[in-house]
This record gives structure tokens, sequence and C-alpha cells, in this order.
């Protein structure tokens, strides 16, 4: 354990709890059932959930930042919050299940999520509209995938590329299809 004494907890709040309690409001749980699952009045966590950034913000190290990203990906497996989940529909959870199994549906919908913004789009309201996953299991998904995609690139960058060429292909033509086409797209030379 660090002897940095900005990793002492919080109220009794840990910053394991913080990282995953961040992750799961991202995810649609409520401030009071975060604060239930920990344990502590809503006040209490509201407080911490002010001075937790403030200690990152102290932190030259960088120590809590790095261990936040890691608690944040892992809060499935926290103990408080691990049977606690939003109400989403059954689709939502079968898709939030597989962006976190299946490498290639997050590679997908991260190109899809990023082209919606390109076309205008709010790309997190529409994954969450379209797949039912939420801001904060995407978060999850990616950290979860970050490692291996990084490994991936550094194998096979021209493999990488061309996958993520055909995803943005693909949604390129699906959000100009919805907005009746590119603006260039009646241009000839």
């Amino acid at each position: 354990m660090s002897e940095n004494p900005l990793l002492a907890p919080i109220h009794g709040i840990t910053l394991e709890d913080y990282s995953a309690a961040c992750a799961k409001l991202g995810s649609g749980l409520s401030e009071a059932d975060v604060a239930t699952a920990l344990g502590v009045e809503l006040p209490v966590w509201q407080e911490a959930n002010l001075l937790w950034p403030e200690r990152m913000k102290q932190d030259a190290s960088f120590e809590i930042v790095t261990l936040f990203g890691q608690y944040f990906g892992q809060a499935d497996q926290h103990p408080k919050f691990s049977n606690l989940k939003a109400n989403t529909s059954a689709e939502g959870n079968a898709n939030t299940e597989r962006i976190k199994s299946d490498k290639a549906f997050y590679q997908e919908l991260e190109v899809a999520r990023n082209t919606a913004y390109e076309y205008g789009l709010d790309g997190a309201q529409w994954v969450a509209d379209k797949y039912g996953i939420t801001l904060g299991d995407f978060q999850i998904a990616a950290s979860i995938w970050s490692e291996q995609i990084h490994q991936d690139i550094q194998a096979n960058f021209e493999a990488y590329t061309s996958q993520q060429d055909a995803y943005k292909a693909k949604y390129q033509q699906l959000f100009a299809d919805a907005q009746g086409g590119n603006v260039a797209d009646d241009i000839q030379f």
C-alpha cells in the first residue's frame, strides 16, 4: 500500500469505493443508490464526491488518477456495487455484458459513437438509445479493452486500421442516410 496521505479514505469512503461509485453513477444509479450502497448518508457521499477530485488535483504524482482509472474499470467487481445495477432493459443488459466481453463489438460501437459526434449527434446518447449501454458502462468496457487494443495496434497496425475504417464507413453511411445524405453528395467534378 502506498504511503501517500492523499489516499486516506474520506468519511470512510476509499478511493476504490469512490471510483466504483462514479462508474455506477455513469451507469444510471442515483446518488441516493450510491450512498446506500456505501452505507453512508447522502450528504456524506456528496462531500466525498467533492473532496476526492480536489485530492486528485493536489496529487503531483498522479497516483490517485491512475488508481481511479483502474478501480473505475473494476467497478463491477466492487463488493458494494457488484449486484447493483440501474433499471435497464433486458436487451440493454445483454448488450452491456456483450460490450465487456466482445472486443469487436466494443470497437465497432466506439467507432459508431465517434462517427455520430462527427454528424452532430451525441454519440454516447446514440449508443444508449440504440443499444441500452450507459456512458458509465461504455467507459468500463473501454478500460477493460484498452490494453488489449493497444497490443493489437502494435502487433498489426494495418489490420487494426482496416477494421476501424470499415466500421467508420458503415456508420458514416448510416448517419448520412438518416440525415438525407452528406453535404457534398450532389457536387460533381
